[in-house]
């Protein structure tokens, strides 16, 4: 399959939001509902709305924070020895 270098950014997104949402949801619908006849309407209902908050958290969250880690400073320390204490 070939897709334009500029599409990889988008289909990342979908694809980290499609499988994290179909993941976290199915496990929180199974914990909290069960397995009964209505858990796959109700896991698909609750899927697709995830699916929708997960894709535009992953696609505007990195670029936030990113922004955010570039303003902090990170230091290396030595590791402390025996005497340090």
């Amino acid at each position: 399959m070939n897709i334009n270098v500029k599409y990889r950014n988008i289909i990342f997104v979908f694809l980290m939001a499609f499988s994290m949402s179909f993941f976290v949801s199915f496990i929180l619908v199974s914990v909290n509902w069960g397995y009964n006849n209505t858990f796959l309407p109700t896991w698909l209902k609750i899927w697709s709305q995830a699916f929708i908050c997960a894709f535009f958290g992953a696609y505007f969250f990195p670029k936030v924070i990113q922004k955010i880690m570039r303003k902090i400073n990170f230091i290396e320390k030595p590791l402390k020895t025996g005497n340090d204490f």
